[in-house]
């Protein structure tokens, strides 16, 4: 079922994971491999970089929400359990400042 759901994900992702996941690719050839809509820990992950333990989230406006923001801290703190570090950006910081997301996420990944 997870299989299933992240590939309907896949196919209708947001502008904002369209726009990472062209740079995120691009990574490869620095020898970090993403992959994207990854079910992982009982839940969906935008992006994810095994090797490093590193998944990304895309955030919308939906995610400041009172009750958004406790499930996404209960959430991150299953992957921390599970030795993975989460970096979170809004979907506006992709949208304006997409190369300095990009730095972040290889700089982070680099030190994993």
């Amino acid at each position: 079922m997870a299989n299933e759901i992240a590939r309907r994900l896949r196919k209708t992702m947001t502008p904002q994971e369209v726009k990472l996941w062209v740079h995120l690719r691009a990574l490869k050839e620095q020898g970090l491999h993403f992959r994207r809509q990854v079910p992982r820990e009982g839940y969906i992950v935008d992006f994810a970089c095994l090797k490093s333990k590193l998944i990304i989230e895309i955030d919308g406006a939906q995610h400041g929400e009172p009750a958004k923001l406790l499930r996404d801290a209960e959430r991150d703190a299953r992957f921390a359990a599970a030795g993975f570090k989460v970096l979170r950006f809004w979907n506006n910081e992709v949208n304006e400042n997409l190369d300095g997301v990009v730095e972040t996420i290889y700089r982070e990944a680099e030190v994993r």
